[in-house]
Protein backbone atom coordinates (compact mmCIF):
# COMPACT_ATOMS: atom_id res chain seq x y z
CA UNK A 1 0.00 0.00 0.00
CA UNK A 2 1.74 3.10 -1.01
CA UNK A 3 1.21 6.00 1.19
CA UNK A 4 2.72 9.63 1.46
CA UNK A 5 5.26 10.42 4.58
CA UNK A 6 2.01 12.20 5.60
CA UNK A 7 -0.40 9.38 5.61
CA UNK A 8 2.50 7.15 7.13
CA UNK A 9 2.75 9.77 10.04
CA UNK A 10 -1.08 9.54 10.95
CA UNK A 11 -0.97 5.56 10.42
CA UNK A 12 1.86 5.13 13.02
CA UNK A 13 0.33 7.76 15.38
CA UNK A 14 -2.75 5.15 14.96
CA UNK A 15 -1.16 3.10 16.07
CA UNK A 16 0.47 4.14 18.98
CA UNK A 17 -2.84 5.35 20.02
CA UNK A 18 -4.47 1.82 19.44
CA UNK A 19 -1.82 0.39 21.67
CA UNK A 20 -2.36 2.72 24.42
CA UNK A 21 -5.83 2.21 24.28
CA UNK A 22 -6.00 -1.69 24.23
CA UNK A 23 -3.33 -1.82 26.96
CA UNK A 24 -5.34 -0.13 29.24
CA UNK A 25 -8.16 -2.03 27.99
CA UNK A 26 -6.51 -5.31 28.80
CA UNK A 27 -4.79 -3.82 32.05
CA UNK A 28 -7.72 -2.99 33.70
CA UNK A 29 -9.26 -6.42 32.89
CA UNK A 30 -8.12 -9.88 34.58
CA UNK A 31 -7.29 -12.33 31.86
CA UNK A 32 -7.24 -16.20 32.60
CA UNK A 33 -5.30 -18.64 30.14
CA UNK A 34 -6.62 -21.81 29.89
CA UNK A 35 -4.86 -24.64 27.51
CA UNK A 36 -1.11 -23.01 27.30
CA UNK A 37 0.12 -26.45 28.56
CA UNK A 38 0.00 -28.10 25.23
CA UNK A 39 1.31 -24.65 23.46
CA UNK A 40 3.93 -24.30 25.84
CA UNK A 41 5.10 -27.86 24.75
CA UNK A 42 5.06 -27.54 21.26
CA UNK A 43 7.33 -24.43 21.61
CA UNK A 44 9.38 -26.02 23.51
CA UNK A 45 10.33 -28.85 21.36
CA UNK A 46 11.04 -26.10 18.83
CA UNK A 47 7.86 -27.26 16.71
CA UNK A 48 6.07 -25.06 14.17
CA UNK A 49 2.87 -23.56 15.22
CA UNK A 50 -0.35 -21.91 13.36
CA UNK A 51 -2.19 -19.98 15.77
CA UNK A 52 -5.56 -19.84 13.87
CA UNK A 53 -8.03 -17.44 15.48
CA UNK A 54 -11.32 -16.22 13.69
CA UNK A 55 -11.86 -12.69 12.60
CA UNK A 56 -14.64 -11.72 14.98
CA UNK A 57 -12.44 -12.79 18.41
CA UNK A 58 -8.81 -10.40 17.20
CA UNK A 59 -9.90 -7.36 19.85
CA UNK A 60 -7.36 -9.06 22.64
CA UNK A 61 -4.81 -10.75 20.06
CA UNK A 62 -2.29 -8.19 19.21
CA UNK A 63 -2.29 -7.28 23.34
CA UNK A 64 -1.97 -10.96 24.49
CA UNK A 65 0.87 -12.33 21.85
CA UNK A 66 2.79 -8.41 22.06
CA UNK A 67 6.40 -8.64 22.37
CA UNK A 68 6.93 -12.26 21.37
CA UNK A 69 8.12 -11.80 17.68
CA UNK A 70 5.44 -13.39 16.06
CA UNK A 71 4.47 -13.40 12.27
CA UNK A 72 1.19 -12.49 11.38
CA UNK A 73 -0.23 -12.21 8.30
CA UNK A 74 -2.21 -9.24 7.60
CA UNK A 75 -4.51 -8.03 4.76
CA UNK A 76 -2.78 -5.07 2.60
CA UNK A 77 -5.97 -3.06 2.70
CA UNK A 78 -6.09 0.26 4.26
CA UNK A 79 -8.86 -1.76 6.62
CA UNK A 80 -5.69 -3.91 7.83
CA UNK A 81 -3.34 -1.05 7.90
CA UNK A 82 -4.66 -0.37 11.95
CA UNK A 83 -4.03 -3.87 12.84
CA UNK A 84 -0.48 -3.67 10.77
CA UNK A 85 0.72 -0.18 12.97
CA UNK A 86 -0.20 -1.76 16.35
CA UNK A 87 1.75 -5.25 15.93
CA UNK A 88 4.87 -3.73 15.05
CA UNK A 89 4.93 -1.03 17.33
CA UNK A 90 4.29 -4.92 19.83
CA UNK A 91 7.24 -6.59 17.56
CA UNK A 92 4.77 -8.95 15.46
CA UNK A 93 6.56 -9.26 11.97
CA UNK A 94 3.80 -8.17 9.79
CA UNK A 95 3.06 -10.20 6.23
CA UNK A 96 0.40 -8.39 3.86
CA UNK A 97 -1.35 -10.72 1.82
CA UNK A 98 -5.06 -12.26 2.08
CA UNK A 99 -7.21 -14.25 -0.21
CA UNK A 100 -8.43 -11.30 -2.22
CA UNK A 101 -4.68 -9.73 -2.73
CA UNK A 102 -1.42 -11.41 -3.79
CA UNK A 103 -0.30 -14.26 -1.33
CA UNK A 104 3.42 -15.61 -3.64
CA UNK A 105 5.63 -13.21 -1.48
CA UNK A 106 3.90 -13.74 2.21
CA UNK A 107 3.54 -17.87 1.14
CA UNK A 108 7.56 -18.07 0.81
CA UNK A 109 7.85 -15.48 4.11
CA UNK A 110 5.89 -17.80 5.88
CA UNK A 111 6.60 -20.74 4.78
CA UNK A 112 10.83 -20.11 5.51
CA UNK A 113 9.68 -18.78 9.20
CA UNK A 114 7.78 -22.07 9.74
CA UNK A 115 10.50 -24.31 8.37
CA UNK A 116 12.49 -22.74 11.10
CA UNK A 117 10.70 -23.37 13.57
CA UNK A 118 8.67 -20.35 13.84
CA UNK A 119 5.47 -19.06 15.20
CA UNK A 120 2.63 -17.86 12.83
CA UNK A 121 -0.79 -15.85 13.19
CA UNK A 122 -3.35 -16.62 10.51
CA UNK A 123 -7.24 -15.15 10.73
CA UNK A 124 -8.70 -18.04 8.49
CA UNK A 125 -12.18 -16.55 7.54
CA UNK A 126 -10.73 -12.68 6.89
CA UNK A 127 -10.33 -10.62 6.04
CA UNK A 128 -14.20 -10.26 4.21
CA UNK A 129 -15.35 -13.90 5.26
CA UNK A 130 -17.85 -15.55 5.28
CA UNK A 131 -17.86 -15.49 8.88
CA UNK A 132 -16.09 -18.34 10.97
CA UNK A 133 -15.79 -20.49 7.22
CA UNK A 134 -12.09 -21.91 7.19
CA UNK A 135 -10.01 -20.84 3.96
CA UNK A 136 -7.90 -24.05 3.28
CA UNK A 137 -4.51 -21.71 2.84
CA UNK A 138 -3.95 -22.72 6.76
CA UNK A 139 -4.30 -25.97 6.03
CA UNK A 140 -2.03 -26.25 3.16
CA UNK A 141 0.96 -24.24 5.06
CA UNK A 142 0.72 -26.77 7.36
CA UNK A 143 1.12 -29.60 5.37
CA UNK A 144 3.89 -27.74 3.47
CA UNK A 145 5.88 -27.38 6.86
CA UNK A 146 4.73 -29.89 9.18
CA UNK A 147 3.42 -27.00 11.25
CA UNK A 148 0.93 -28.42 13.97
CA UNK A 149 -2.49 -25.62 13.96
CA UNK A 150 -3.83 -24.37 17.47
CA UNK A 151 -7.21 -22.84 17.93
CA UNK A 152 -6.96 -19.65 19.99
CA UNK A 153 -10.05 -17.23 21.39
CA UNK A 154 -10.95 -15.33 24.03
CA UNK A 155 -14.52 -14.01 25.45
CA UNK A 156 -15.01 -11.21 28.56
CA UNK A 157 -17.68 -10.71 31.29
CA UNK A 158 -18.67 -7.14 30.13
CA UNK A 159 -18.55 -7.08 26.22
CA UNK A 160 -20.73 -6.45 22.64
CA UNK A 161 -20.90 -8.17 19.89
CA UNK A 162 -20.83 -6.00 16.88
CA UNK A 163 -23.57 -6.05 14.07
CA UNK A 164 -20.64 -6.57 12.14
CA UNK A 165 -20.15 -9.87 9.11
CA UNK A 166 -17.91 -11.66 11.88
CA UNK A 167 -19.84 -10.67 15.25
CA UNK A 168 -16.54 -8.58 16.10
CA UNK A 169 -16.09 -9.10 20.12
CA UNK A 170 -15.88 -5.89 22.14
CA UNK A 171 -14.53 -5.97 25.67
CA UNK A 172 -15.40 -3.24 28.19
CA UNK A 173 -12.70 -2.07 31.05
CA UNK A 174 -12.77 -3.85 34.13
CA UNK A 175 -13.97 -7.21 33.24
CA UNK A 176 -13.15 -10.85 33.24
CA UNK A 177 -11.35 -11.91 30.47
CA UNK A 178 -10.79 -15.93 29.53
CA UNK A 179 -7.98 -16.69 26.98
CA UNK A 180 -8.07 -20.19 25.32
CA UNK A 181 -6.03 -22.32 23.42
CA UNK A 182 -7.32 -25.52 21.57
CA UNK A 183 -5.48 -28.74 21.25
CA UNK A 184 -2.98 -28.27 18.74
CA UNK A 185 -3.73 -30.61 15.22
CA UNK A 186 -1.43 -31.89 12.79
CA UNK A 187 -2.34 -32.26 9.11
CA UNK A 188 -1.12 -34.97 7.08
CA UNK A 189 1.23 -34.72 4.01
CA UNK A 190 -0.89 -37.18 1.89
CA UNK A 191 -4.59 -36.31 2.17
CA UNK A 192 -6.42 -36.45 -1.23
CA UNK A 193 -9.43 -34.07 -2.29
CA UNK A 194 -11.96 -35.51 0.07
CA UNK A 195 -10.27 -36.20 2.52
CA UNK A 196 -8.76 -32.53 2.99
CA UNK A 197 -12.42 -31.38 3.04
CA UNK A 198 -12.99 -33.54 5.76
CA UNK A 199 -10.04 -31.82 7.70
CA UNK A 200 -10.75 -28.57 7.12
CA UNK A 201 -14.05 -28.97 8.57
CA UNK A 202 -12.43 -30.95 11.46
CA UNK A 203 -10.13 -27.66 11.66
CA UNK A 204 -13.16 -25.43 11.42
CA UNK A 205 -15.21 -27.27 13.50
CA UNK A 206 -12.45 -27.27 16.71
CA UNK A 207 -12.10 -23.74 15.73
CA UNK A 208 -15.62 -22.78 16.31
CA UNK A 209 -16.46 -24.99 19.43
CA UNK A 210 -13.39 -23.11 21.16
CA UNK A 211 -15.75 -19.67 21.07
CA UNK A 212 -18.66 -21.36 22.36
CA UNK A 213 -16.10 -23.05 24.87
CA UNK A 214 -14.88 -19.22 26.33
CA UNK A 215 -18.41 -17.86 26.30
CA UNK A 216 -19.41 -20.50 28.11
CA UNK A 217 -17.58 -19.58 30.92
CA UNK A 218 -20.09 -15.66 30.97
CA UNK A 219 -22.88 -16.24 28.56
Amino acid sequence: MGMSVWENLRWKALGVLGRFALRALAKSSRIKVLGEDEYRKAKRAGQPIILIIWHGRLMLVPYFFRNRRISALVSPSRDGEIIAQIGQGWRFRILRGSGSHSMVRAWVEMRQDLQKGGELIIIPDGPRGPDRQLKPGCLKLAQDTGAVLIPWSFSASRGRFLKSWDRFLLFFPFCRIVAIYGKPMAVSPALDEAEFETERKRVERALSLLDAEADSHFH
